[in-house]
């Protein structure tokens, strides 16, 4: 029945619209019913993506699913390339085979026919490959080829040549297929095999190294053979155009090159005469050349629109191609210099004295600085003789630090030798049993040498600091090294090494005066502070924030010589005296009114330290007297901490200080009664201290230092009694609560009387538990019952309890003896009847209990 259609009814018929309303009407309900599938399709797609996301994978197709094409392992080009190369190798060992197993089988005219047809057949074949397009296996068969000439040619030797020395054949052949593949390689019909030229290439590697063997030519002739064949090999990586000729002579220039290089820089370290000297010079020079124009092409090349024109073979991007020219070119002038340097110095060592050998190279090093100045040479050479000359001096210094490290560390020795008389020279002050390297007479000249260069030479504003750093060490390091080398009389080397703190130190404060200073006004607001914060304290900083980097560097080592220097004092009692004393004063005086102060306000009090030390030593006296000597230091510098106020140096010198007076109770730990009065005296000085308003709770370290001073001296006396170790804790103690308390009526019982009451109730509730007198219990108790009452009476809960609680343990401890004597006097039945009862009476009452619980907790917690 149509839709919309009525049926009709017993009543009658039922009203049936217009067709153009029903149409109407059914064109509505369709749309609505569209809308309504769309709607529920997207329902379902959404559910189906999230059913599928959730699923697991499963483990196993659970039945036949479709199979695509398998994937391909090895494409065909793959497979061409290796069946052609398999092919090759199998032809060639077939060849070979034929060669030397079949080959007396034929007759002269039959081998010459054999060998001459299949060479031919296989050079000629190739052409008609290539020009069918045939490339990969026109290279395969281009290699038998080439292979079958290399058994032409062994065969004509066995046949033809046979009384012909071997390495001599060996290299006229190698020289002859060299130039025929070159040709082959080069002919316009066979121009596009790669295999030919690259071969031709390897094998020119040969003749001449094997030409020298054959002539018996000396070392000097091997290595030269093998240089000129690395410059050949230099020259054609340069100006070849294919790739792989490129890379094939790169490789043998590189390999036999490096050979060269190293058998030159043999025979020159092994040159006994001036002769052999120079031959090996030369050969050198030669490898620096080849490497020189390696260098200078690729430079130009580097600095050009790309590098070196395309071939035949893809060159990659000009960008990334001129890059690595330009480390390329930058290596290759590194080591070019460094060969001319192992040249020239290598020349004329034959000839001087051993001690000279450095020097001498270091000279020609600091020459190729020259060519830095030489604007025509590319820029990668000029970087590559400053890096060589870099390096040589490098080598230099480090050859020199084992004598200013053994200068610099060698007085460390006398710490068991102290005072035992001056040595006879600088170098026996610093060596004492140790050897003292050879050949080590021009070191001072060495280190002075490469500071001048970093002085004079270094001028760029990024490196100038670190130089003159570098330099600043190296001048340092040679007037330390200078006595010790030159045998100085031991004074001298006490006032070389005394001249160089001064001047270490004037450098320092030249280096910081120069820098500008910038001053905080008081009250003014920083940059790191907002306009309304509260007003800070004048503060004085550099522009860098700190001591730049030369002033560092000579501070640090003002600081490293003076105590090297103390060591090396103590060969002497005078003049460890006489050192620490000068030290002392000469860092105090730079202290004053300087920026130095936060590093050299403390090194004057060590001085300071070790010269009381010193002193005290000088006059016999025990350790325990000297300690009183020391302590002179950490009086001078709470006083000099008082006047410095807040200045940055303040904190170091208290930290000086402090460091005394632990020294100082150290060296009275031997003797109890000069310990206690060590510990006093600091105690003073603390308590000095902690007047000054920024340093109160300095305050507390003197109060423990006087009880500590108090009990060390009570146990020299062999005072046992507890009381009198806590009282003079106590009574301070609740004096501070007491005062504490009026400031502040807020401040908990237990913060202010907590503490000063159980350092003595507690030891002394203990002690009397285990004392079988009764004063101590009475006179505990009676204090106890005064603790409590005045708890009581100013509702104090620190008082109460703490009083409550020791009278009760002492009352428990009074009663005990009688308690045990009434439980022995009543029946074994009666204390379990005792207790039932008194449980029977709580549980009755546990309510009221509860209750009265309660208001007890309420009171102690009115109570303060």
């Amino acid at each position: 029945m149509p839709y919309g259609v009525t049926r009709p009814t017993l009543q009658g018929m039922t009203h049936i619209p217009p067709p153009a309303e029903e149409l109407r009407l059914l064109d509505a309900e369709l749309w609505q019913l569209d809308a309504r599938r769309a709607q529920l399709l997207a329902r379902r797609a959404w559910l189906v993506a999230a059913l599928q996301s959730a699923r697991p994978a499963p483990l196993a197709p659970s039945g036949p699913t479709p199979l695509g094409p398998p994937r391909s392992e090895a494409p065909a080009p793959r497979v061409q390339n290796v069946l052609l190369v398999l092919g090759g190798v199998l032809l060639t060992i077939a060849a070979i085979v034929f060669t030397l197993v079949s080959w007396g089988h034929l007759g002269i005219a039959g081998r010459s026919a054999v060998l001459g047809a299949v060479t031919l057949a296989a050079l000629a074949a190739p052409v008609p490959l290539l020009k069918r397009g045939l490339r990969s296996t026109a290279e395969s068969v281009a290699g038998l080829g080439l292979a079958l000439t290399v058994l032409d040619a062994y065969a004509l030797h066995e046949v033809a040549l046979t009384g012909v020395d071997g390495t001599g054949y060996a290299a006229v052949a190698a020289a002859v297929l060299a130039v025929a593949w070159a040709a082959y390689g080069l002919l316009p019909v066979t121009g596009g095999l790669r295999l030919p030229l690259p071969a031709a290439l390897a094998s020119a590697q040969l003749p001449l190294l094997l030409w020298a063997l054959a002539a018996d030519a000396s070392p000097y002739g091997v290595t030269a053979a093998l240089l000129v064949t690395a410059g050949f090999d230099t020259g054609v990586a340069l100006r070849a155009r294919a790739g792989s000729v490129r890379v094939a002579a790169t490789v043998g220039a590189y390999g036999t090159g490096a050979w060269g290089v190293l058998a030159a820089g043999w025979l020159s370290w092994t040159a006994s005469g001036p002769s052999a000297a120079a031959r090996a010079a030369a050969l050198l020079l030669l490898g620096a050349s080849i490497t020189l124009a390696a260098a200078w092409y690729g430079g130009r090349s580097a600095a050009g629109a790309g590098g070196a024109p395309a071939g035949r073979d893809e060159s990659p991007e000009p960008g990334a191609e001129r890059g690595h020219g330009r480390k390329d070119a930058l290596g290759l002038a590194v080591t070019a210099g460094l060969l001319t340097v192992a040249a020239f110095g290598g020349a004329v060592r034959p000839a001087l004295p051993e001690a000279w050998t450095v020097p001498v190279h270091l000279a020609f090093g600091i020459a190729l600085l020259a060519a830095v100045r030489a604007v025509r040479l590319p820029e990668p050479v000029r970087h590559g003789c400053a890096w060589a000359s870099g390096t040589v001096q490098a080598l230099a210094v480090l050859w020199a630090l084992p004598v200013a490290g053994l200068a610099l560390l060698g007085p460390v020795g006398w710490v068991e030798r102290a005072w035992t008389g001056a040595p006879s020279d600088a170098r026996a002050a610093v060596t004492f049993d140790a050897p003292w390297p050879p050949h080590t007479g021009t070191v001072p000249l060495v280190l002075a040498a490469v500071a001048a260069v970093l002085v004079l030479g270094v001028r760029a504003g990024e490196w100038r600091p670190r130089a003159l750093c570098g330099a600043l060490g190296l001048a340092w390091a040679t007037a330390l090294s200078l006595p010790a080398v030159l045998e100085l009389p031991y004074a001298v080397g006490l006032v070389t090494f005394g001249v160089t703190t001064v001047a270490a130190l004037a450098a320092a404060a030249l280096a910081l005066e120069a820098v500008p200073v910038r001053i905080v006004p008081e009250g003014a607001p920083t940059a790191a502070a907002p306009p309304g914060a509260p007003a800070q304290a004048p503060a004085a900083t550099t522009a860098g924030g700190l001591l730049p980097p030369p002033g560092l560097t000579a501070l640090v080592l003002a600081l490293v010589t003076s105590l090297s220097l103390a060591f090396l004092s103590l060969a002497s009692r005078s003049a460890t005296l006489t050192v620490l004393a000068a030290s002392a004063a000469l860092f105090a005086a730079a202290s004053w009114r300087s920026r130095l102060a936060p590093a050299t306000a403390p090194a004057a009090l060590a001085h300071a330290t070790a010269l009381a030390c010193a002193a005290g030593a000088a006059l016999d006296w025990q350790p325990s007297h000297i300690a009183l000597l020391v302590l002179t230091v950490p009086a001078a510098a709470a006083v000099w901490a008082a006047r410095l106020g807040r200045a940055t140096a303040t904190v170091p010198v208290e930290v000086a200080g402090a460091a005394a007076g632990l020294l100082a109770a150290g060296l009275a730990a031997t003797d109890p009664p000069l310990l206690a009065l060590v510990l006093a005296l600091c105690a003073v000085i603390a308590a000095g201290t902690a007047i000054r308003p920024d340093r109160r709770p300095v305050g507390y370290a003197a109060a423990a230092l006087f009880v500590l001073a108090t009990w060390v001296r009570l146990a020299a006396s062999d005072v046992v009694t507890p009381e009198a170790y806590t009282l003079p804790v106590t009574v301070p103690a609740l004096l501070i609560g007491g005062l504490r308390r009026r400031r502040d009526p807020q401040t908990s019982s237990w913060t202010a009387y907590g503490p000063g009451l159980a350092a003595t109730l507690l030891p002394s509730l203990v002690a009397a538990w285990g004392d079988t007198h009764w004063t101590r219990p009475l006179l505990l108790g009676a204090a106890a019952l005064l603790v409590t009452l005045l708890g009581a009476r100013h509702h104090l809960q620190a008082p109460l309890l703490l009083g409550g609680s020791v009278l009760a343990l002492v009352a428990l401890h009074e009663l005990a003896p009688y308690l045990v004597q009434v439980t022995d006097a009543l029946p074994r039945w009666v204390p379990p009847a005792l207790a039932g009862l008194l449980l029977l009476a709580l549980g009755a009452t546990y309510e009221r209990r509860i209750r009265d619980v309660r208001r007890v907790r309420e009171v102690l917690g009115r109570m303060n």
